[in-house]
């Protein structure tokens, strides 16, 4: 019989390492702070008081250990599909390609985020960056995969290009790479819109589907009065459109909202609340709390990936290539 947990142990072998090489490189000293991040004792941008220890920001790293927790739990629970042989109901059953990716995508944003936040280096927020667009970009590249009928090949190598650009132009040119673009922000937009049309795929919805988009904005704060007062800052507003470019067929599976969708946007939107109030500037920073609020944000997020993954796994072969009603 196949090793089914053998991808959960080369996860954990590497959490190992990384631990080791963590340990080590703090031990000797992880070198000149980012020209964002605060000098020791201060208060770091997160809230918390910068120690001159090991971790920079030793609750809102240690938080990050919910990411690790939940996408074990997933190779878990994928391993578990395999020894109880249950049948491939949709790509988040068993060790798909997909389902491993997703789950190896989450483990990734708790290692990553540990290394900003414990090191305040140039790279520690290069690799933070490069860990979130990793997780961000699976749900909706699959969503549209599906939708235009891809070949797994053309999803990876869609996946693969298109993170190496953004980690190579974060490198290289910084946050937006050099273009005005928040990847990661426009694609929760694009993962939104996606889903959209996942649930109510028409031809009239593949062209509409872009003004969702501007729903997802609001929601955090950018109105489309805001765009249109600054085009060339909100150019990005036209990739709303790309997954009803794409999206060429109806798809081929239904998903079941109830729980796991909701739990996955409920804590999403808990933790993007309790995010905005974990930063220096809030009155309610308490920078030398054992309670962070952006370690709780990082718990809360993790939960949320948690949910999505659960709900992916609702998925059915559809009798009919047509949206119903939830």
């Amino acid at each position: 019989m196949t090793d089914v947990y053998r991808p959960m142990r080369i996860v954990l072998w590497s959490l190992l390492g990384f631990a080791v090489s963590f340990g080590v490189v703090g031990a000797i000293g992880w070198g000149p702070e980012a020209s964002n991040e605060q000098a020791i004792g201060e208060i770091s941008r997160w809230c918390e008081r910068v120690s001159g220890g090991l971790l920079r920001e030793p609750v809102n790293t240690l938080g990050n250990l919910g990411f690790v927790v939940a996408g074990l739990a997933m190779f878990w629970t994928l391993a578990r599909d395999v020894v109880t042989r249950r049948p491939p109901e949709n790509q988040f059953t068993g060790h798909t390609p997909i389902a491993l990716l997703y789950a190896a995508a989450v483990v990734f944003l708790g290692p990553g985020s540990m290394v900003m936040h414990g090191t305040h280096t140039f790279f520690g927020a290069w690799i933070d960056n490069v860990s979130m667009v990793t997780y961000i970009l699976v749900p909706w590249l699959f969503n549209v995969s599906m939708l235009a009928r891809w070949r797994p090949t053309i999803l990876f190598r869609t996946y693969a290009m298109t993170l190496a650009a953004y980690a190579i132009g974060y490198w290289f040119f910084g946050s937006d790479l050099g273009i005005g673009l928040d990847l990661f922000g426009v694609s929760i937009g694009l993962w939104i819109i996606s889903e959209v049309l996942y649930r109510w795929w028409s031809p009239t919805m593949r062209w509409a589907s872009g003004f969702v988009g501007f729903l997802v904005a609001l929601v955090f704060g950018i109105t489309p009065a805001a765009m249109l007062a600054a085009p060339g800052e909100y150019w990005w507003v036209v990739l709303f459109w790309l997954p009803g470019l794409v999206a060429t067929h109806p798809a081929p599976t239904k998903r079941r909202y109830l729980p796991w969708f909701w739990v996955g946007i409920f804590s999403f939107l808990a933790a993007y609340t309790i995010w905005l109030t974990g930063t220096a500037d809030d009155a309610r920073c308490n920078p030398d709390s054992l309670i962070q609020a952006h370690a709780i944000w990082h718990l809360l997020t993790a939960l949320a990936t948690w949910g999505f993954f659960r709900y992916f796994r609702t998925a059915r072969r559809a009798e009919v290539p047509v949206a119903t009603p939830v």
